[in-house]
């Protein structure tokens, strides 16, 4: 007779990513996992499987969330401009906020280098968000938000590397004025 697992799999995915999240992969031992799901090792390996595996879920789970989060901008009723600036906002406050970073950022340099479905969650991931970016530049060049001389594709990828740029400075220098600034720079830069 099956057993039944007794555990809801989606809310330890949650736990496990928050504790990937706050100490890295490396960082993270097969006990603070299962502490966090609150189950043991064994219930782990026969419902997720090991700790790779489950980091792969809770990388995947979290590049999820973010779509969920971009799509729901692009159904806001601001413009374009608008939903873009409050995006690069919300930005600067999770960055300067946040005590883990960001978890795609963090990721990728810790094991997407050596890890092909780790790479390829978060590339598929900035692949979207990339996608997002060129779409809210798009319109708002169509709009005269921004000027019709900007390239929406180099800037769509342009912020992308500035934005992981500033979570690079936040961690080294601690300094939330400075990465606001230079959002109010780079906002100053694309408005028209």
């Amino acid at each position: 007779m099956a057993r039944n697992i007794a555990f809801n799999e989606e809310e330890a995915i949650q736990k496990a990513m928050d504790v990937f999240w706050e100490k890295g992969y490396k960082g993270t031992s097969l006990r603070d996992l299962t502490d966090a799901m609150k189950i043991n090792s064994s219930s782990l390996y026969n419902t997720i499987g090991d700790k790779q595996e489950l980091f792969v879920k809770c990388v995947k789970h979290y590049t999820e969330i973010r779509k969920r989060d971009l799509d729901k901008r692009l159904a806001g009723t601001d413009s374009p401009f608008s939903i873009l600036v409050k995006y690069i906002d919300d930005a600067v406050n999770v960055i300067i906020s946040g005590e883990n970073s960001c978890m795609a950022v963090k990721a990728a340099f810790e094991v997407a280098t050596n890890d092909k479905r780790v790479k390829d969650i978060l590339k598929e991931d900035s692949d979207y968000a990339y996608r997002f970016l060129h779409q809210l530049i798009k319109k708002a060049i169509e709009n005269g938000e921004i000027s019709d001389e900007e390239d929406p594709e180099l800037l769509a990828d342009y912020f992308i590397s500035v934005w992981a740029g500033w979570y690079e400075s936040y961690i080294l220098h601690k300094d939330p004025i400075k990465i606001k600034k230079m959002a109010r720079y780079f906002i100053r830069q694309i408005s028209k």
